[in-house]
């Protein structure tokens, strides 16, 4: 896993956004990637998963469980829509969302109450664009490409963009985790 240095630092076409991009190699990758970021999540924070089916979305977010030590198997919530993982010590829970299945309608997204579960806990969406961006104006986007043409399957290119001000430190941030 590398971290590619040709990305901006920021981009100055959206003010207060903070981009990095990633070489993942593995599915193993993809995890240790998750338990990597969960080194600088905190309650509160807003986690979006782009990229198509099998892109390694609910890998990452795996490592994330992982990493912010919370109880219960982190597997795909797609027939379930949102799963809630308790901390096992004293970190913030896990809500895993699959909004996949929703329609784009935000009272479908109101329903499952996620503003009243964000101040505590780390909500982390799969599918979200342009659905829950209103619950935060900070919040980190993860961006899963799979290499078009690519001989290696399991290989992707992560892109992580940091918005707002809690993100402003994310290269400093993820070096130090």
């Amino acid at each position: 896993m590398e971290a590619a240095h040709n990305g901006p630092v920021a981009d100055t076409a959206v003010p207060g956004t903070v981009t990095l991009d990633i070489a993942v190699e593995s599915p193993e990758q993809m995890r240790d990637l998750g338990r990597l970021i969960a080194g600088v999540l905190a309650p509160g924070d807003l986690v979006m998963l782009t990229g198509e089916l099998g892109a390694g979305k609910t890998t990452l977010t795996r490592g994330l469980g992982e990493g912010l030590g919370v109880r219960g198997a982190v597997t795909s919530p797609t027939f379930v829509i949102a799963r809630v993982h308790p901390s096992l010590g004293d970190g913030p829970a896990l809500v895993h969302v699959d909004a996949y299945r929703l329609g784009g309608g935000l009272d479908e997204m109101e329903d499952l109450d996620l503003d009243v579960s964000l101040p505590e806990s780390v909500v982390v969406v799969e599918w979200g664009d342009g659905k829950v961006e209103e619950l935060s104006d900070d919040r980190l986007q993860v961006l899963i490409h799979r290499a078009v043409g690519d001989t290696d399957d399991e290989r992707r290119t992560v892109t992580l963009v940091g918005i707002g001000e809690r993100w402003v430190d994310l290269r400093t941030d993820l070096a130090l985790a």
